[in-house]
């Protein structure tokens, strides 16, 4: 049992203590659950013109020897200032007609993390999480004690009706109708948006780094919270791995699907591609969720598994290109094997 606990612990850590030399890698998603027929040839144009954006502030921050954290950082904000991401300016409405802002960072050199949720005027998410991390003992806060704590620390905050955009309230306005008749206590937490940003870096130095950001589901109720901000949940990294997942977060916090994934590359030794895929797209879906996640290894492997009609991806490595896909028949680049069949239930 000794053994076992410290097999795990180090694991954990990603086994090695010490940075190594490594070619820089940087991964990013917009979301799971896209449906091709819903979408504009303009609103295409945008969201591909924003990955690629995304990628390239984010590699930009590599290429110049910066530390994974800041490519992390550099390219979901791209992601949270356009208002085709359910993150940041384009997060969707809960119930009640607010914004709830979630989000997390996490350092897999020195496991250390920083998290928020709850959120309705911190313009940039990510930018709170990673101070949490960086400027704080703690690793996670919440509502109005967040938003005091991105105030002492010069975080920047924005009136509420900065994040509100005629889709988003047009999609709660529809959600708002399918619910009526329904019990109050129903279950109306379906996978209806997905919408979801994150990105995992690999440094110059071999350090990896993972961050997630999100507005969370539409019409949803009482304060809940999804898997992006829980370490481990949606968003975990090590010295060994990296991951950031997008879906139904209920299920993600249930199976702590990217920690587990992280395990399975970090103490079992099981391939990226395999171990990412063995939890996106078996044990989620066995219990009835669906989503997708990027994840990232020390040795540059990334993979992009998802099983809904598409996800927003996109990655970047030495050779410059920013490598951009939308679609479940769309090729990404990674090896990864397509989706068999889209999730009908998916947007």
């Amino acid at each position: 049992m000794k053994l076992r606990r410290l097999l795990i612990a180090l694991a954990a850590m990603g086994i090695a203590t010490m940075s190594h030399a490594a070619t820089p890698v940087l991964v990013i998603h917009g979301g799971a659950g896209v449906i091709k027929r819903e979408m504009s040839p303009a609103k295409e144009k945008a969201v591909r013109a924003a990955l690629t954006q995304a990628l390239q502030n984010g590699y930009a921050q590599l290429k110049a020897g910066k530390p994974a954290l800041d490519a992390v950082t550099a390219a979901i904000t791209v992601l949270e200032d356009d208002p085709n991401f359910n993150a940041g300016k384009g997060a969707v409405f809960t119930h009640d007609g607010k914004n709830e802002l979630d989000a997390a960072i996490m350092d897999g050199f020195t496991l250390k993390a920083g998290a928020i949720a709850g959120v309705h005027r911190v313009k940039n998410p990510i930018l709170l999480a990673r101070a949490v991390m960086d400027k704080s003992s703690h690793v996670m806060l919440v509502g109005d004690g967040a938003e005091a704590f991105a105030k002492d620390v010069g975080i920047e905050l924005v009136d509420p009706s900065y994040f509100r955009t005629e889709e988003r309230w047009q999609q709660l306005q529809k959600a708002l109708k399918e619910d009526a008749g329904r019990k109050p206590h129903a279950d109306v937490e379906t996978a209806k948006h997905f919408g979801t940003v994150g990105a995992v870096a690999l440094d110059a130095q071999g350090r990896l780094a993972a961050g997630t950001s999100t507005g969370g589901m539409t019409d949803k109720r009482w304060g809940r919270v999804g898997d992006s901000p829980i370490i481990g949940a949606g968003t975990y990294a090590n010295s060994g791995c990296a991951v950031s997942g997008t879906g139904w977060g209920e299920y993600y916090i249930r199976t702590v699907a990217a920690h587990e994934i992280c395990m399975r590359v970090t103490l079992m030794r099981v391939p990226l591609k395999r171990a990412a895929a063995e939890v996106i797209n078996q044990e989620i879906p066995s219990m009835g969720g669906n989503g997708g996640a990027i994840a990232l290894d020390a040795s540059g492997n990334v993979s992009m598994p998802f099983n809904t009609d598409g996800m927003y991806r996109g990655w970047m490595g030495v050779d410059g290109v920013a490598h951009v896909a939308l679609y479940g028949d769309e090729d990404d680049g990674t090896g990864d094997p397509l989706p068999a069949s889209a999730a009908s239930t998916a947007p």
